[in-house]
């Protein structure tokens, strides 16, 4: 079982998430909503786990496959529902941009396996209805 424990810690939407191992992240809602920019909002957090959850899935892979990843970085946009509440994610788009001594094809297949089969995260979000795109870029060309 995982454990998390969350504190407010500056003004009244401001709070510190723990995990056990003692890594904390900062959370806090928009200055429109009273938030005094403490950190990360929480849907946000959601899309940077994606990219988390996917990277590690991805370098995983290609190292397995003997490639030599030099750079690897993610662009990731999303769009929520409008008018709703609560308001889920809607579309997402992650541009997926690699450099190395990497086979295109084998970048595309390692980002489609993490997407289409390992990633948690992407799973969670295509259960909520959720539509995820992506593109692969290796050494600036485009995949997918």
């Amino acid at each position: 079982m995982i454990k998390i424990e969350l504190e407010r810690v500056d003004g009244d939407y401001g709070f510190e998430a723990k995990d056990a191992n003692g890594h904390t992240v900062r959370l806090d809602t928009s200055l429109e909503g009273g938030g005094t920019n403490f950190g990360v909002r929480p849907m946000q957090m959601l899309l940077m786990g994606l990219g988390g959850c996917s990277g590690i899935d991805i370098v995983s892979i290609l190292k397995k496959q003997r490639q030599t990843i030099e750079g690897f970085s993610m662009k990731i946009e999303g769009e929520r529902e409008a008018g709703k509440e609560p308001s889920i994610w809607k579309n997402v788009t992650i541009v997926f941009e690699l450099t190395g001594n990497i086979d295109p094809d084998k970048a595309k297949r390692a980002c489609e396996l993490s997407m289409d089969k390992y990633c948690s995260v992407a799973e969670t979000l295509r259960r909520a209805g959720g539509e995820l795109k992506w593109e692969v870029r290796v050494n600036q060309e485009i995949g997918k």
